[in-house]
C-alpha cells in the first residue's frame, strides 16, 4: 500500500473509530489496522466485540477480526511481528485453526494502551456459515469455548455488529448486508430445536432429582438454561453472540417470561443437595420452560409429550 493511501486508510479510520473507542485506544487500533492492511492475505480487518456493540467497560478487551481466503492466507509470522511491535510484553499468537473449529486462531497481545485480540476469520467459513444459517442449519461445538460452546450464530453476529476497518474488496460489507434480517428458518430450526432439547433434559433432570443426584441433576438445569436462552435470542430475531452478557440483553428483550434472568439465577444459585430439593428445583425450571413455550403462540411443536 502506497503512502498516500495508508494515510488515507488512516484518516477514515481515526473519524470512523471516533465514536467507538476513546482516544487512548483509537491510536492503537489505527496503527494496527494499517500494518494489518499491508499484510499479504488480509482480505479485510473489523472492530469487534463490545466496542463495536457500544457496550464497553473501561477494561474491555479491543477484539481485531482478521479475515482471509484459505487458499491464499496471511503468514503467521507477519501477525507475529505486528503483534510483537505493538505489545508491551511478549504476545500470545497462534497458527490457524489452533483454538478450535470456530474461535480458530489469533493473538493475544497487551499494548500500552491495554488488552488487544486479533481474531482470524476463515471468509470461506463465514461465507458457508451465513449461507446454512439462512437454511435453517446451526451447529454447535460444545468443546470450543466454555461455559456452554460455541454456536455458529456467532458468525452472523460477529458480521451484523462489526466495524470494518479494511475491507477494499467491499467482502464484509457484502455479508453485512445479508445478515442485515434474521432468516425465519433460522428462527423456527432454533426455538423448535432448543425447546425440544429442554423439554428431553427436564425429562432426564426430573429423575435424576428423584434420585439425589446432584451432579446429573445440576448438569441437566445449566442444559436447560443454555436451551431457553438460545430461544429467547431467536424469538427475539437477534444473533446469539457469546455467554456474556446475555442474560443483561434479554432483560432488554420485548418477547421473555418475566423476570427472566433473576428466576434462572435463583435456580441455579441453590440446586440443593436431596431429592425433595432438587425435584422442587427442576419444577422450577420447567415452569420457565413452560412461559418460554407460551411465547411461541403455539408455533412450537414437541416431539414427544411429556408424562
Amino acid at each position: 500500500m502506497d503512502t498516500h493511501l495508508l494515510e488515507l486508510l488512516s484518516a477514515s479510520l481515526s473519524a470512523s473509530l471516533s465514536a467507538s473507542l476513546p482516544a487512548h485506544k483509537r491510536q492503537t487500533v489505527v496503527d494496527l489496522a494499517n500494518a494489518l492492511a499491508e499484510t499479504a492475505g488480509v482480505v479485510a480487518v473489523v472492530l469487534g466485540g463490545s466496542y463495536a456493540r457500544g457496550a464497553a467497560r473501561p477494561t474491555s478487551d479491543v477484539d481485531l477480526g482478521i479475515y482471509y481466503y484459505p487458499d491464499a492466507p496471511f503468514r503467521v509470522d507477519a501477525i507475529a511481528q505486528i503483534a510483537q511491535a505493538a505489545a508491551v510484553q511478549p504476545p500470545t499468537v497462534t497458527d490457524f485453526y489452533a483454538w478450535g473449529a470456530w474461535v480458530n486462531g489469533g493473538a493475544w497481545l497487551h499494548t500500552a494502551s491495554g488488552k488487544v485480540d486479533f481474531l482470524y476469520r476463515n471468509l470461506e467459513q463465514v461465507t458457508r456459515t451465513i449461507a446454512e444459517a439462512e437454511q435453517g442449519v446451526v451447529h454447535h461445538d460444545y468443546p470450543q469455548q466454555p461455559p456452554y460452546g460455541f454456536y455458529s450464530i456467532t458468525y452472523l453476529a460477529e458480521t451484523q455488529i462489526c466495524l470494518p476497518l479494511f475491507d477494499p474488496a467491499g467482502v464484509i460489507r457484502a455479508l453485512k448486508a445479508r445478515v442485515e434480517h434474521y432468516p425465519e428458518p433460522l428462527h423456527q430450526r432454533v426455538v423448535n430445536d432448543a425447546l425440544w432439547s429442554a423439554e428431553f433434559t427436564l425429562l432426564q433432570a426430573r429423575g435424576f432429582a428423584a434420585q439425589g443426584d446432584v451432579y446429573n441433576t445440576a448438569g441437566c438445569l445449566t442444559r436447560v438454561a443454555t436451551n431457553l436462552t438460545q430461544v429467547l435470542f431467536a424469538l427475539n430475531r437477534c444473533y446469539y453472540m457469546s455467554d456474556k452478557g446475555a442474560l443483561q440483553m434479554i432483560d432488554k428483550f420485548a418477547l421473555k417470561p418475566d423476570d427472566y434472568a433473576q428466576s434462572l439465577g435463583d435456580i441455579l444459585a441453590a440446586p440443593g443437595r436431596d431429592a425433595p430439593t432438587l425435584s422442587r428445583t427442576v419444577a422450577a425450571l420447567e415452569d420457565l420452560w413452560r412461559r418460554t413455550v407460551a411465547l411461541t403462540n403455539g408455533a412450537y411443536r414437541p416431539k414427544f409429550v411429556m408424562t
